[in-house]
């Protein structure tokens, strides 16, 4: 971090269900670097995906988080209320050529897919790992095609390089492993990539740390950032708490709430996951401001 730039971090959870375990690894360690280098930490609710948010579950966050000392900077914000915003953002783009529209259906893609896979066509897809968007919409809809999404135009140099703080040196070639992708859905929705790049500008966030889960959509991040004339940000991609089904833990494989009553606990268990020994302070205010000093100590660089 440079000394002329003030460090700004955030902690952007979707409203889908209280804060478990995996939620707080990642809580925790954005807030510890914030405060690590004497910086601003951010609390934005992802709120744009309606059909998946629990009623309730945005204020039971907050309110975990203030029981866990995780306090923020300024009020939080809402993604909800920035629908303006992405719009003008995706029209920007529009206007510059770098975003078109699509009418391709999920199974016109996937059966696209497998089309190339039959012709011998190599791709992540046939791997995996991700399918990519094979292109069809890239030159204009076909005749009688109705735009269904808005997708966003890959530069001709679409290959990522960035060396996050956790995980090294990174390199994705976003073309041949994702390809155009979406950033207004079918249904009207604003996509994830969009938004949350928008924001991250608007905020002024200059650090991002997060779950490893996440690792894969930073190369589009960069991209799309970029395009929308803003500086590359810093990130630390975090590891992940699994389930016992060896998936990432997650409200869908029967994460619990946690239990903020017994905060100290509940922080030492996800600092342990981050590879920290248990603090020997028993008091919250005790344990942030040792956990604090450690973490500058090993990972503020």
């Amino acid at each position: 971090m440079s000394a002329r730039t003030a460090y700004v971090g955030r902690f952007a959870p979707s409203p889908t269900g209280p804060l478990h375990a995996g939620s707080i690894v990642a809580a925790l360690a954005s807030w510890l670097d914030a405060r690590a280098h004497h910086g601003r930490w951010l609390v934005r609710i992802e709120d744009i995906d309606k059909p998946r948010e629990q009623p309730g579950a945005a204020e039971s966050i907050l309110d975990t988080l203030r029981q866990l000392g995780l306090v923020w900077d300024d009020s939080p914000s809402w993604q909800s209320q920035r629908l303006e915003a992405y719009g003008a953002a995706l029209k920007s783009l529009v206007s510059r050529g770098m975003a078109y529209p699509c009418a391709c259906t999920r199974s016109e893609i996937a059966d696209s897919q497998q089309r190339s896979v039959a012709t011998g066509a190599s791709s992540q897809a046939v791997r995996g790992i991700e399918r990519p968007y094979p292109g069809t919409c890239r030159n204009g809809l076909a005749p009688g095609r109705t735009a269904r999404s808005w997708r966003f135009r890959l530069p001709d140099q679409a290959i990522v390089q960035f060396d996050d703080r956790w995980q090294g040196w990174q390199q994705q070639d976003v073309a041949n492993e994702v390809g155009d992708f979406v950033l207004q859905r079918a249904d009207g929705l604003f996509a994830y990539q969009l938004a949350v790049m928008v924001d991250d500008g608007a905020q002024g966030i200059t650090d991002v740390i997060r779950g490893a889960d996440l690792l894969g959509s930073t190369a589009r991040q960069r991209l799309l950032g970029r395009a929308l004339g803003l500086a590359d940000l810093r990130y630390m991609h975090v590891p992940v708490v699994l389930a016992a089904d060896g998936e990432k833990l997650s409200k869908q494989n029967g994460a619990l709430a946690v239990d903020a009553r017994h905060p100290v606990e509940v922080l030492d268990r996800a600092f342990g996951h981050l590879g920290f020994a248990r603090s020997a302070e028993s008091s919250l205010e005790g344990w942030l401001a040792d956990a604090t000093r450690r973490w500058a100590e090993f990972r503020s660089a």
